[in-house]
């Protein structure tokens, strides 16, 4: 029986379905945190000038810039650890899982910048797409390059075949294949 790089049996599954909730009930969350309206009796205008308001915050010293840099940092940050558990792979590329996870961190930032367009009190503000595809990013060097190194380590220990070298696929090396020699085709 071949595996084809993932998590083995049931326990696939519940990484999975756990990735899953846990990651639709973080969107929630952020969709209420960054679409309901404020009620607010000014607004600041939209900041479409990259790093102008990290500029600014750090601007007003380190005590008083931690918070809003740590809010943009940590708004999205779960999504790094989330999206490569909801896909339960083990044998992925990290660059293609790093990639792929900030794509997608950037992306729904970007939606969520678009959507607060139409809602009142809420501006556009190009560093928070930035400080929250960089939480994204961070999350994901700081867990799941372990994670799945772990996760190996225990599968491996299950299977008994601890210390064999794994193909791209994750099956065992069964040695060279013989080469079948060409044959041309009669014009």
């Amino acid at each position: 029986m071949q595996r084809q790089g993932s998590i083995g049996g049931s326990a696939a599954i519940r990484i999975r379905v756990t990735g899953g909730v846990l990651l639709v009930a973080h969107l929630a969350l952020v969709a209420w945190l960054t679409l309901r309206p404020l009620d607010v009796p000014w607004v600041m205008p939209p900041n479409l000038r990259p790093l102008a308001g990290i500029r600014a915050d750090l601007a007003l010293g380190w005590p008083r810039a931690v918070r809003p840099l740590g809010e943009g940092l940590a708004l999205l940050a779960p999504l790094g650890i989330l999206l490569p558990m909801a896909h339960g792979r083990l044998t992925v590329s990290p660059l293609a899982s790093l990639l792929r996870s900030a794509a997608t961190g950037a992306l729904l930032s970007l939606g969520i910048a678009l959507l607060q367009t139409g809602v009142p009190g809420r501006v556009v503000d190009i560093d928070s797409l930035l400080l929250n595809t960089l939480g994204v990013i961070v999350a994901h060097l700081a867990v799941v390059p372990a994670a799945r190194a772990r996760l190996r380590r225990l599968e491996a220990a299950e299977d008994g075949t601890a210390g064999q070298p794994l193909t791209l696929h994750g099956e065992l090396s069964q040695g060279r294949t013989p080469t079948i020699p060409r044959v041309g085709i009669a014009p």
